[in-house]
């Protein structure tokens, strides 16, 4: 194959698969790995810590549509690649911040590079390139994604015990500028769809194998983002992803002091939270395995209805058993429910201007998941504790799945 040849799909695939895995786990969890170090150093308090994350998150929430519209345009290679290369240069700023405006700063920066990297970006890239492939596509990378925490954990306590955190940073960085970046470029080179306006006004017609946007069959449905914006099931799914995003998001942020209000120990904690990791690799392995020829919509109905039933067995329930449960049933949720966003908007709208409608639907949802945590932390000003916060996030959860049943695609 010439070196300007575009690659196999599974050779795409795979890369985007790896590169995932690696995004995944530098930008995104290996954060709290480094709380401990920088505070010992630096004598930032936690808040002002965790402030510095969420700024990152809601960095990333602001960038997202501008990253769908230059995939869209046919940019994808580029925003992949300079976003590990952003993260990675980020990585090496945090690596010599010495003030928490410097702190403030990189990981706005970093919010940047999440936005260019972390799922939608590759799952608007192989819907567009691969249009008979591209749900198989989504479920190997996030696949792939969801042994990111497996990953970080172990190896960023590693890099700081044996080099100190200043040094681990570093080394994390390089790893995104020298392998990440470069595996992006060469995984997306060749031909590239044009942006669908064009492509439909001129009529164009791309040889399939090379890929990638075919023409319009009998039915199938091309909205653009005002179109979208313009119709009740885009709201709808919006506010589904955002109240789902929030539940999960302060659920994490709060789950060792949820456990110890409900009576177990922190080992006791960790002995059922270190399920729900594999319980969401298992969610994509077995919608791998059996759920190709079930719709977006039919999947995300079992997903969302999963997490208010997870979140009652885990306020109500008063045995280890409900509680392991809970760790399996929100984990298969975890797992799933990006699948079933990343399928749900070309199903829904048609895949020309999927970078701008998925981009414009994820920023709500990272704004919530930005906001989750203190806003979990207020609520329990007013509520008698967790299992009363438990109960209120379980019936959010099925505001959820209600307005997911009535976000039906446009006719």
């Amino acid at each position: 194959m010439p070196s300007s040849a575009q690659p196999s799909y599974r050779t795409t695939v795979a890369a985007l698969a790896f590169g995932q895995l690696l995004c995944w786990a530098a930008l995104y969890y290996t954060f709290s790995t480094f709380v401990l170090p920088v505070q010992g150093e630096l004598g930032f308090d936690t808040p002002a810590l965790m402030g510095a994350f969420s700024c990152g998150l809601v960095a990333w929430g602001a960038c997202t549509y501008l990253v769908g519209a230059a995939i869209d345009h046919g940019h994808g290679q580029l925003v992949l690649t300079f976003g590990a290369a952003l993260g990675g240069v980020g990585f090496l700023l945090w690596s010599q911040v010495h003030s928490l405006i410097a702190l403030y700063a990189v990981w706005a920066l970093m919010g940047a590079a999440m936005a260019m990297t972390l799922y939608e970006p590759a799952f608007n890239v192989l819907t567009k390139r691969y249009p008979d492939g591209y749900k198989r596509g989504i479920t190997v990378v996030t696949l792939a994604g969801g042994f990111a925490s497996t990953l970080a954990f172990p190896a960023a306590a590693a890099l700081i015990a044996t080099t100190g955190w200043r040094d681990a940073l570093l080394a994390i960085g390089a790893v995104l500028l020298l392998v990440v970046a470069p595996l992006h470029a060469w995984a997306l080179r060749g031909a590239f769809p044009s942006p669908a306006g064009r492509e439909q006004s001129e009529g164009a017609a791309v040889e399939r194998p090379q890929a990638l946007t075919p023409s319009l069959t009998q039915g199938e449905r091309e909205s653009t983002i005002n179109d979208a914006l313009r119709e009740r099931s885009f709201w709808l799914l919006t506010a589904t992803f955002t109240l789902y995003a929030f539940v999960v998001a302060a659920v994490w942020a709060h789950i060792m002091p949820m456990f110890a209000a409900l009576g177990r120990t922190p080992a006791q904690a960790v002995a059922i939270i270190v399920w729900i990791g594999p319980a969401q690799v298992l969610g994509r392995f077995l919608h791998l395995a059996l759920g190709q020829s079930m719709t977006a919509r039919t999947l995300g109905l079992f997903v969302l209805g999963a997490m208010p039933l997870a979140l009652l067995l885990l306020a109500l329930g008063d045995h280890v058993a409900s509680m392991y449960l809970f760790a399996l049933l929100f984990g298969f949720g975890n797992g799933v429910v990006t699948i079933v966003r990343g399928l749900l908007v070309p199903e829904y709208f048609g895949r020309g201007h999927v970078g701008r409608i998925g981009g414009a639907m994820v920023a709500f949802t990272l704004f919530a998941r930005a906001a989750a945590p203190l806003t979990a932390a207020w609520l329990l000003l007013a509520l008698p504790g967790y299992r009363e916060l438990l109960l209120m996030f379980a019936a959010i959860g099925a505001v959820a799945l209600v307005t997911f049943v009535s976000a039906r695609p446009a006719r």
